[in-house]
């Protein structure tokens, strides 16, 4: 294993590589080197200690899937989601901007650069993956629309299908579609990603193809899957969990060790593939995004 300095070298701080980065460090992670966040251990009290943060085994990514229009089960929802048709696929981008446009899959991976980027993923739920991620960044989608000066909010609209997505049908109460959204900083910021692929291949039906979006700082509900629509607007969006139960999902849900769900503790996490808990950090360990949120108190931001 290597050793303190070694690791210091190798990891990078906001855990992202481009792709030529990404290409090398497939080759570490094969060879069983890790990048390492110091954080305390899980137990109260005892002295800090370096958790790896391992990529994510890909079968596990593949096969343990938060997306409840397939199934409330998330050892179902591949399998449920294989006749899910994604193409041909559209995506329209509208609201206020000056160059609204509906775009094409294939016009879309033209069009942008697409990076390679390996990110901590943490669920609301309290447990947590290391995936590397293939997509654009969503900054270079909204400089080509170009946001008017009074658009503060992007809003995202996954597809309503219900007859393809059994979940939409047995779960009647939910406001399908899935609806989510950030301010127009947090979606211009470096890290937000809008994702076409996973473990160098194209994302996969279970894991929200043929876009999603990507946002590691938050948790995961914050980065919905199978996008068609995109508005930005001056006022902020509803969103599909915090019209549900507004006093247990948050419109920011930035990953906070320090705020509890109302139901559960999010001190700490179960990373997949792993029996122990380990430490959750504040921004999922994105320190960068950090000045996004000044002024915010974060003992009760949510």
């Amino acid at each position: 294993m290597a050793n303190q300095q070694e690791r210091d070298q190798i990891t990078p701080k906001a855990l992202y590589l481009n792709r030529r980065q990404f290409l090398k460090q497939a080759a570490v992670f094969g060879a069983g080197l890790t990048l390492a966040a110091c954080m305390p251990g899980a137990a109260p009290g005892t002295a800090p200690t370096s958790i790896p943060d391992e990529i994510t085994e890909k079968s596990e990514a593949l096969n343990f899937n938060n997306y409840y229009e397939f199934s409330l089960s998330k050892r179902a929802v591949a399998k449920n989601a294989k006749d899910f048709s994604t193409d041909p696929w559209q995506v329209e981008v509208s609201g206020l901007v000056a160059n609204p446009v509906t775009y094409t899959i294939p016009g879309l991976l033209e069009r942008f650069e697409i990076l390679e980027r390996v990110y901590r993923m943490r669920c609301v739920e309290g447990y947590s993956m290391v995936l590397p991620w293939s997509g654009f960044l969503l900054k270079d989608l909204l400089e080509e629309v170009q946001p008017l000066p009074e658009a503060k909010f992007v809003a995202f609209e996954s597809v309503l299908r219900p007859e393809e997505m059994p979940g939409q049908v047995s779960l009647r109460n939910y406001p399908w579609p899935y609806r989510e959204g950030l301010r127009l900083d947090e979606a211009m910021h470096e890290l937000t990603l809008m994702a076409t692929g996973m473990y160098s291949e194209p994302l996969s039906k279970q894991n929200g193809a043929p876009l999603r979006v990507v946002v590691p700082w938050k948790y995961g509900f914050k980065s919905p899957k199978a996008i068609q629509r995109i508005n930005l607007s001056a006022e902020q969006p509803p969103t599909l969990w915090n019209t549900l139960a507004p006093q247990e999902y948050g419109f920011l849900a930035n990953v906070n060790p320090a705020v509890d769900h109302p139901r559960w503790s999010q001190a700490t996490e179960l990373r997949l593939g792993e029996s122990e808990r380990r430490a959750t950090l504040l921004f999922n360990g994105y320190d960068e995004v950090a000045s996004l949120y000044e002024g915010t108190d974060l003992r009760i931001e949510y």
